[in-house]
């Protein structure tokens, strides 16, 4: 089949039906090539009548009488003169080393296509079919069949003879016969029988279903599926019959096999052949339709179908009707199907055209896609795929794709299919971008242009932004964060920003995009400029990432303006690199700032900047009271003295207080609280704070004729001074508010500390006795002694050598030992002894001694 690829291509509309375009959403099944080369030459000059395939050639019987060998292109590379009428039947064994020939004049031929051996015979009627046994090269299995008006039996005996058996006859003309293993299987006028030559035995009789058909213009077709399974076609009847083995108590006189018919069904034409796809059908159909302007039938293309058998009916998977040369003149018997087993081929044999339809490929998947505008799925079955194709390539397919969503004016969708398809080809790159700008559409490509390992030359994203530049601010501000500064240079982007700037000298979004290519160009000064000028969140950031603590020295004020907290908490974590005086130097105009900053650095650390506590008061003073007394309660380094100036210039009593209270003059705080603030709850605490007995007296004075305060001092006093010294000094006839309760609660206040005293009196002499007791088992105890222990006095081993003499050890409750004579003579108390260690060390005179003797 030389120019098969790409002559099939385009005639493969000649094979299928135009009529059918209801179903162009629905891929084909199978591809359609016309067997060229040798074959046109024949056919123009002879008619095929019969064909059959072999693996590796092909073999072609004529009307003439000639059998041509053809390779599987169609060429001639044989030809046998056989006779001068029609080839009937072709047989080849299953080693493509013989062949057997019959024609209509009686003639039939094996002959040895690499040797010399050949059977010859003429026959007085006409010979329809001959099969050679699959095996025939073997010399075990010399035997082929001829089907006539009988079914002949050849095999040659070990005598290299030929000896012929009749194996059926009596039904009419025998006009298909398959051999596959030890099955032969024949149809004749009757129907279709199975004969298994290993057992000798006929083991079925399938009966034609449709008798009023002619057998000899619709002949049966058989077709082997497998060495079990036998496909029958007959008229418009398929029956798939399989060969079993009968159960051996059933055979008695029965053939050891049986067929059981597995499914059965009608078809809608005529059937001119047959053969398995797998699990399918694959059905040749001779086709007869009905004229609108007469009433007769015409004959009609023929029908290649994939059919998928049910056990009594079929689905229909796939038809095609053929345009054949000259199909208005055949018969449905002028038809053949023939297939090979190693491929899954099929070839369609008429009198003047032989058709081979072979199942479609991923590339022939691909075209189909590609004519029906399915690029995305084809361009993903060729990714799939990529090792199989052979005439695609993904990346023509991806840039038809790319050209499709162009035409459509999805831009977007072109754009980001580039990065899949044009990968790392950066001519092609290039390309797809100068043909979005003549389209007006680089913006849709920017943001999927390569930015990694691979980067275009930086005119062309210099191109993108000057585009990006004319029209939209934002889109070029987002192209300067997302791609990186070496894809472009740099310096021409910074001029081309600063002439727009020129023009329009307040655009933020500009500027910020100005300050973000200063930073990509290392000019961290202007950058800084520009952020400090916009406020802008990212400053902090910058300083941090590029260490520019050294140029924001004399930009404190401008940075504190911002945001006061970010700036102190930088310049707080960074003061190894922008000291707290260099801080406070250009804060000084500034105090309100200045406040802030101090306000922090006392807060991480109260000594940090104890040179500039004076300087504190004040500021607190102005800026933030509240803070003022914590600070002066926290700070050991404040100057007192300026603290209390300070306070009594704004009259800030409570700091005051405590001011003079630090200072030792309480007595004069504890006046102020009274007189000014006149709080005789604040009076009590404060007189509770200093626990200073004279407070108390002056307290008591001051409040003796200001009943208020003699409540006040009733309620709270009574744990701290005697409430009947102040009753006492009440003077007579004076009004007391509340003087009931008060005095109530003084009496229930003194109840309560008796009954506390009494309790911590009974626990106090419960946990006595209970460490007494617990000292007195402990020291009830035995003590163990060893050689091990030694003589506090003498340091000799406390235990004699000799256990057998007697002697006195001493031991304490401190645990220290002595030998008896060791001790010194007791002291002030007549037969007390002390241990001499622990009233040395003063701890006690270790009593309780414990003496042993032997």
């Amino acid at each position: 089949m030389a120019d098969v690829e790409e002559q099939g291509r385009k005639e493969s509309e000649e094979f299928t039906d135009e009529s059918e375009e209801e179903d162009s959403e629905e891929e084909p099944k199978l591809k359609y090539e016309r067997l060229s080369n040798g074959v046109t030459e024949i056919l123009q000059k002879d008619a095929a009548s019969c064909m059959t395939v072999h693996d590796k050639f092909l073999a072609l019987g004529t009307h003439f009488g000639k059998v041509f060998l053809l390779d599987i292109q169609g060429n001639v590379t044989q030809k046998f003169e056989i006779s001068s009428v029609k080839i009937n039947q072709i047989s080849l064994d299953e080693s493509g080393e013989h062949v057997g020939i019959c024609s209509e004049d009686g003639k039939v031929q094996v002959i040895g296509l690499y040797t010399r051996e050949g059977f010859h015979e003429n026959f007085d009627c006409p010979i329809k079919v001959v099969a050679l046994h699959p095996q025939f090269s073997r010399s075990n299995y010399k035997q082929f069949v001829t089907g006539g008006n009988k079914l002949l039996l050849y095999e040659r005996n070990w005598l290299n003879r030929w000896k012929t058996s009749v194996l059926h006859e009596g039904e009419g003309s025998i006009t298909n016969i398959q051999w596959r293993g030890n099955l032969i299987a024949w149809a004749n006028n009757v129907g279709v029988k199975i004969y298994d030559i290993g057992t000798k035995q006929r083991i079925t009789n399938v009966l034609r279903d449709n008798v009023s058909l002619r057998p000899d213009m619709y002949p049966c077709s058989l077709c082997w599926k497998d060495n079990c399974t036998l496909i029958v076609g007959w008229g418009t009847s398929i029956k798939i019959c399989v060969v079993k083995e009968r159960n051996p108590t059933e055979m008695r006189d029965l053939p050891s096999r049986y067929v059981e018919i597995v499914s059965a069904f009608e078809t809608e034409f005529f059937i001119s052949g047959l053969a398995p796809l797998a699990d399918q059908l694959v059905t040749l159909y001779f086709v007869k339709e009905n004229s609108d302007q007469m009433d007769e039938e015409f004959r009609a293309r023929p029908r290649l179908d994939i059919i998928q058998p049910l056990p009594e009916s079929c689905e229909e998977i796939s038809s095609d009707a053929l345009t054949v040369r000259n199909f208005q003149d055949n018969e449905c018997r002028d038809y053949r199907l023939e297939h090979s087993d190693g491929e899954s081929l099929f070839y369609m044999i008429s009198p003047k055209d032989i058709v081979v339809a072979k199942e479609r490929d991923q590339d022939d998947h691909i075209d189909w896609l590609l004519e029906k505008k399915k690029y995305e799925e084809a361009l993903m079955a060729a990714e799939i795929s990529f090792k199989n194709i052979k005439r695609h390539d993904v990346q023509k397919i991806g840039m038809a794709y790319i050209n499709h969503l162009v035409e459509k004016g999805d831009y977007d969708g072109a754009a980001r299919k580039c990065q899949k398809v044009l990968g790392k080809n950066m001519e092609l790159w290039e390309n797809e971008v100068y043909r979005f700008k003549t389209i007006g559409q680089l913006k849709a490509i920017s943001q999927y242009l390569p930015r990694g390992d691979l980067r275009l030359r930086p005119a062309i994203y210099e191109m993108i932004l000057h585009e990006f530049l004319k029209t939209d601010y934002e889109g070029f501000a987002t192209l300067i964060r997302e791609w990186p500064g070496e894809l472009y240079n740099n310096s021409a982007i910074v001029q081309t920003v600063t002439d727009h700037l020129r023009r329009d000298p307040t655009n933020r979004t500009l500027l910020t995009t100005l300050a973000e290519l200063y930073t990509y160009d290392q000019r961290y000064d202007k950058a800084l400029e520009i952020y400090l000028r916009l406020r802008h969140k990212d400053v902090y950031q910058l300083i941090h990432k590029h260490n520019l603590f050294s140029s924001i020295e004399d930009k404190i004020v401008l940075l504190m303006d911002f945001d006061k907290e970010k700036a102190v908490d930088m310049l707080l974590d960074n003061e190894d690199k922008i000291s707290t005086d260099r801080v406070v130097e250009e804060l000084a105009d500034r105090p309100e700032l200045l406040h802030v900053y101090l306000h922090k650095l006392f807060k991480r650390d109260h000594h940090k900047g104890q040179k500039y506590h004076g300087r504190q008061i004040v500021l607190y003073a102005e800026y933030d009271r509240p803070n003022l007394l914590p600070f002066l309660r926290d700070s050991t380094h404040c100057p007192l003295e300026k603290a209390l100036e300070v306070c009594q210039q704004r009259n800030f009593v409570e700091e005051t207080v405590f001011l003079l209270s630090r200072m030792g003059n309480c007595r004069r705080a504890l006046q102020m609280i009274m007189e000014e603030l006149e709080d005789v709850d604040k009076a009590i605490e404060f007189a509770k704070e200093q626990d200073d007995a004279e407070l108390w007296e002056d307290l008591i004075s001051y409040s003796i004729d200001k009943p208020p305060f003699i409540t006040g001092l009733l309620n709270n006093i009574g744990t701290h001074v005697d409430p009947i010294l102040l009753i006492y000094r009440i003077k007579e006839g004076m009004e007391i508010p509340n003087l009931r309760d008060s005095l109530v609660k003084i009496l229930q206040d003194y109840n309560l500390q008796i009954l506390l005293r009494e309790g911590c009196k009974k626990i106090l002499v419960a946990d006595s006795l209970s460490l007494l007791q617990k000292m007195h088992r402990t020291q009830m105890r035995g003590v163990r002694l060893d050689e091990e222990n030694i003589c506090e006095s003498c340091h000799a081993t406390i235990l004699p050598s000799d256990m057998a003499k007697p002697f006195s050890v001493v031991v304490f409750h401190c645990r220290h030992m002595f030998h008896k004579e060791c001790l010194p003579s007791s002291g002030l108390i007549p037969g007390v002894q002390f241990c001499n260690i622990c009233s040395a060390k003063k701890r006690g005179p270790g009593s309780g001694i414990l003496e042993m003797n032997k």
